[in-house]
């Protein structure tokens, strides 16, 4: 009885573990609910005679028991939100030049909430040509709603770039959740 408890348990564990779908996967049939009239399928009674290709009786093998199991799992899928795109700014500033440059950030998933999800930036002040002055900002709406957002923008105050030069500099963002 034990042996069996363990590989029911086996069973539910192993479907847990790989039961992962995506939309649009296969559609998969709907069980039927066990009830007290529900008839299990007929299981094998007796013992199996093995014939060779000849149809001589070799062996038989001889049924020790027999069980009937039903399984019924449920599982409970979330799929975190990500952001699924890479922000690459490339621009050239000339002199006290101020340019705005807007940017898009898109995720795997529109958000389930709205007014929940923010967009984090590593950094939103930046010096970029390390002089000490501030000169470059990071502006988004404060919120999440959407797929693609849509209202990023990346300030350049030219006028306090004091040093001539290529400068890069990595920003990462996160999800955070309102709090």
């Amino acid at each position: 009885m034990i042996k069996k408890i363990v590989i029911i348990m086996t069973m539910i564990f192993i479907n847990c573990i790989f039961s992962y779908t995506q939309e649009n996967d296969i559609e998969f049939p709907t069980l039927p609910k066990l009830e007290e009239d529900m008839i299990p399928p007929t299981l094998p009674k007796d013992d199996l005679l093995e014939v060779d290709s000849e149809g001589k009786v070799v062996g038989k093998r001889i049924l020790e028991e027999n069980t009937t199991v039903y399984l019924e799992s449920k599982v409970n899928i979330f799929v975190p939100l990500e952001i699924i795109s890479d922000v690459d700014i490339e621009t050239l500033i000339v002199d006290d030049q101020k340019v705005k440059i807007p940017f898009e950030v898109e995720l795997n998933r529109v958000p389930e909430k709205k007014d929940y999800y923010k967009l984090h930036y590593s950094e939103t002040e930046i010096d970029i040509d390390e002089d000490g002055q501030t000169d470059t900002y990071i502006y988004s709406s404060p919120f999440i709603n959407t797929k693609i957002k849509t209202d990023n923008i990346l300030y350049i105050d030219g006028a306090k770039i004091s040093k001539e030069g290529t400068f890069k500099k990595k920003v990462y963002m996160t999800i955070e959740i309102r709090e």
